[in-house]
């Protein structure tokens, strides 16, 4: 018996009627709540790079980047800071410009957001490297957002957090991008409008951490005892630290303090993310690690202020600044709430898009129909740009992030080519800088299925076909399977991620086809797991299309 998860939805967003459905999934690969008063990180096994929180009353919401994937800055809401749900999307088609709204931005578009709350609504800041400042705001999480607004038209400047002063002046911290502005590792300042709609002044450098910081970057604003903080990353993604700055003037100068560092923990390069308070008064840290084929897994750490400096996770010598936990009592905010996990499994029984799945471009409404009266989205053949050299160009994928470090994911699709010309394509596919996949096509002699692999895709590299089979059946099984057992990739922090394919003819017994794949992460983010459907870059008036039943992310 299929689960009844019927979504409702406006304008692309979920409503909270579907939140309540959603809200209860429960993961069979990852479960950060042990069940037992304790957790376990990372808190969310899934690639939310550059997490940002806050809290209004008992909720806390959690957005990240998601750099060109639509619907993009999803939306998390947890009522423990443990267990955590996808309520919606702030920008849930397309970002500015849609003048190509078909055109994959790999790393580009929405780096490190900020959310907050003031006044009765939500807020959320992104740096788009090239373009500028934008803005977005809803008096409700679960939607619907505005429209994104332009609040400066600059390149370079990313990683923006406003902050709302008592005497009722806004200002707005951000860092450079070096490979934009040719500058890096120092942190400015800037004032918005009353209306936080627009910069009303020049940005001033407050700190530099070329010196002792480099790579400084991601900056969130706060305020506490009339103090002004700057919580900040240092030292790269992978091997960095968390910094904060403090100062009683907005513009410093400002005193500087290293509080979380990997020392003796396993937790490579803990920093870039958000301090976040319950309701009882606690005070806690959410910030990612960066695992390679998995992106930047997001870990929960206990803080506590000590002389007006906070000092996040343990801090076992005294000397201010803390190492990761990996387990840890549970934030105490009063009550015990259900364990509940992101969304995964998709029995496709609804009428819109499930908020666990982004598109690699912006939206185009012709791609998919959310047949949820007949359990299934329908998938239809879109062509290939006509410069075609594998699918990381092609915007039409429908791919969701990795959930665990081990887990398998199963799809049943049909496959219904357009028997007037040859080439559709449809299948399963791990995504990433190089990617591998099941792939059906057309072709003149049948349908065929093939386990295939493109190394440096983002270089344009091109697919190799590792073993084919013939198939005569239109309704197939197909399977990849994720594995890591802790290795790490050679002279790097990553871990090392294995894929193994195979298909089944009746769900029942599966076949290993073809070679096992080294998971790759994507350009600034993990690697991904979905499907597509493409036709070639051909001028016709119709297409195929596959029909996907369902997409099982399972344990074994």
């Amino acid at each position: 018996m299929k689960k009844q998860w019927i979504i409702a939805c406006l304008a692309g967003v979920l409503t909270a009627g579907a939140q309540a459905q959603q809200s209860n999934y429960v993961s069979e690969v990852w479960v950060a709540d042990q069940g037992n008063g304790t957790y376990k990180n990372p808190v969310l096994y899934a690639d939310y790079s550059d997490p940002d929180v806050c809290r209004v009353g008992g909720d806390f919401y959690l957005t990240s980047s998601s750099f060109g994937c639509l619907p993009g800055l999803q939306i998390l809401h947890s009522k423990d800071l443990v267990n955590w749900s996808i309520i919606s999307a702030a920008v849930p088609a397309a970002l500015p410009p849609v003048t190509t709204p078909e055109r994959p931005e790999h790393g580009n578009r929405v780096w490190a957001p900020s959310i907050r709350h003031h006044n009765g609504e939500f807020y959320i800041f992104w740096g788009d490297p090239d373009q500028g400042i934008f803005m977005v705001k809803s008096s409700r999480a679960e939607g619907p957002w505005s429209k994104p607004v332009l609040v400066k038209e600059i390149k370079g400047i990313i990683d923006t957090c406003p902050i709302w002063d008592e005497d009722g002046k806004v200002y707005l911290a951000h860092a450079y991008a070096g490979s934009r502005a040719g500058l890096k590792s120092v942190i400015a300042i800037c004032e918005l409008s009353a209306d936080a709609t627009q910069v009303i002044g020049p940005s001033r450098i407050i700190f530099d951490g070329h010196e002792h910081h480099g790579t400084c970057e991601g900056p969130k604003l706060y305020k506490r005892n009339g103090y002004y903080y700057v919580f900040l990353p240092a030292g790269g993604v992978a091997t960095g630290w968390q910094v904060v700055l403090r100062s009683r003037n907005i513009y410093g100068p400002y005193e500087n303090r290293t509080v979380l560092a990997q020392g003796n923990s396993p937790v490579n390069g803990p920093h870039q993310g958000g301090w976040v308070d319950t309701p009882t008064g606690e005070d806690w840290f959410m910030h990612f690690q960066d695992v390679g084929a998995y992106g930047r897994v997001v870990h929960l750490q206990p803080m506590q202020w000590i002389d007006d400096w906070p000092v996040i996770g343990t801090d076992k010598d005294g000397d201010g600044c803390g190492e990761p936990v990996l387990t840890y009592r549970k934030p105490d905010v009063g009550k015990t709430y259900p364990v509940c996990t992101p969304q995964e499994s998709d029995e496709f029984d609804g009428y819109t898009l499930s908020p666990q799945w982004q598109w690699h471009a912006n939206i185009n409404d012709k791609w998919a129909y959310y047949a949820g009266d007949r359990s299934m989205v329908r998938l239809y053949s879109y062509p290939v740009p006509d410069n075609y050299k594998s699918l990381w160009d092609v915007p039409n994928l429908l791919l969701q992030k990795t959930p665990s470090d081990n887990f398998t994911a199963t799809m049943k699709l049909t496959f219904r080519p357009n028997p007037k010309y040859k080439g559709e394509r449809t299948g399963l596919v791990v995504m990433g800088m190089d990617y591998a996949g099941l792939i059906l096509e057309n072709t003149e002699q049948g349908t065929v299925l093939s386990q295939i692999a493109c190394r440096k895709a983002d270089r344009g590299g091109t697919e190799k076909t590792n073993d084919s089979v013939a198939v005569k059946d239109s309704t197939l099984y197909l399977r990849v399977k994720f594995s890591a057992d802790g290795s790490k990739v050679k002279g790097t922090d990553d871990l090392l991620v294995r894929c193994n394919f195979s298909y089944s003819l009746d769900g029942k017994k599966f076949r290993l086809l073809g070679e096992t794949f080294q998971a790759r992460e994507g350009k600034w983010i993990g690697a991904k797991v979905g499907t597509f459907c493409t036709r070639p870059a051909i001028r016709t008036n119709d297409g195929g299309w596959t029909d996907v039943d369902w997409f099982r992310i399972t344990r074994k």
